[in-house]
């Protein structure tokens, strides 16, 4: 007797089904993609996972993590490898600090006759006093990562010149799924029942404080808000927002942190907000927490309810959510200050909630009529 599967089923919609099968027998896609597709169909065809590994040549652990991806954040995602979170950092937060406190000064004020920092003199300096200032994960300091730390903390004492990193393999394909998943949203608007389709997208704004009040504008003597240029730095929070593309609704939390547990509880904020049975689309970037142990031990328990499309690696321009968090940066958040991070927190609050009383539904219109509606 075959031994009965103890995995949920692997719930596909016709779409989701289409483009797995075109996947399977294409020539010109990446040779995992077609082997994970091919996998995929057949366990929802209600082969064995015994079966499946001997039909493809392969393992049963390669097939058990292909349906467990699937499960997890949907079929057309599982096709591509997730993202990782990449080796820890090597240099600590208070050695990055010492190198911007650095770059902050000039260098003539530190014995150097240059007047503005150069990478390799920045660097150099690092290197030769970093002991002395207790931070020795700084004796290799290279040009490349003060290049790094300086534009992290958006800071510019030099002039230089950057370079957009190896581009993502699978861009266009990622870039395919996210668009097809717009124009199923143009078609899903005229229906009377569409099914629910969700985008995600991250962003921190840093708590700044006053020491002095504003001042207000006065008539023939200053015509703008008066501020005092000295603030005190409160620290950050994050604010992860997801906006429905069907109807414009904003589902937002404000947090200190922006790690998996966060992101977990947006998950579940979505989960309870939408009727059980309603498959949940997410468009989100490739943040480690996104695809992290923590992350998917969650999704696996609420095996179909998510899929997730990941933008390409330097794609974030293609999430509509960027047009929200850009409103945000040019209304609420642009000269704000607070005088906690709870203050912050409530007005942010308020102003999502403002936004979901009269919702803007965001579309996608660039290249749609490019992309086949089956």
């Amino acid at each position: 007797m075959s031994r009965v599967s103890q995995k949920p089923p692997l719930v596909l919609d016709p779409e989701t089904r289409a483009h797995l099968e075109k996947v399977s027998v294409a020539r010109t896609a990446p040779v995992a993609h077609v082997e994970r597709a091919g996998i995929l169909l057949a366990f929802v065809r209600g082969e064995t996972v015994s079966a499946i590994a001997r039909r493809f040549h392969t393992n049963r652990v390669k097939v058990n993590d292909t349906i467990n991806r699937a499960l997890q954040v949907g079929a057309r995602a599982a096709l591509s490898d997730l993202p990782r979170s990449g080796r820890p950092p090597v240099i600590p937060d208070e050695a990055k600090a010492w190198v911007v406190s650095l770059a902050s000064q000039k260098p003539k004020d530190l014995g150097y006759a240059e007047e503005l920092w150069t990478t390799r003199l920045l660097a150099q300096h690092a290197r030769d006093h970093c002991e002395e200032k207790g931070h020795p994960s700084l004796r290799k300091l290279g040009r490349g990562t003060v290049s790094k730390i300086l534009a992290a903390n958006q800071l510019k004492p030099h002039k230089i010149e950057y370079f957009l990193e190896r581009r993502d393999p699978d861009f266009d394909t990622k870039m395919a799924n996210v668009l097809f998943v717009y124009k199923q949203v143009e078609l899903l608007r005229a229906e009377e029942t569409p099914p629910l389709v969700a985008v995600l997208s991250y962003d921190e704004k840093q708590v700044i404080g006053n020491r002095a009040p504003d001042l207000p504008p006065v008539p023939g003597k200053h015509p703008a808000v008066q501020r005092d240029h000295e603030y005190v730095r409160h620290g950050t929070l994050s604010l992860l927002c997801g906006i429905d593309l069907l109807n414009g609704e904003v589902l937002g939390r404000v947090e200190h942190r922006h790690r998996s547990r966060e992101f977990i509880a947006w998950l579940k904020q979505a989960d309870a907000h939408y009727a059980e049975g309603w498959k949940i689309r997410v468009i989100l970037d490739n943040h480690s927490a996104h695809t992290s142990k923590e992350s998917r031990a969650y999704l696996a328990t609420v095996p179909n309810r998510f899929e997730f499309i990941f933008t390409p690696t330097h794609g974030s321009w293609l999430n509509l959510i960027e047009v929200l968090f850009s409103k945000l940066a040019r209304t609420l958040l642009w000269g704000i200050r607070a005088d906690s991070p709870e203050e912050l927190t409530a007005r942010i609050e308020q102003h999502l909630e403002a936004l979901n009383q009269q919702p803007v539904v965001f579309r996608w219109k660039h290249a749609l009529e490019e992309i086949a509606a089956s």
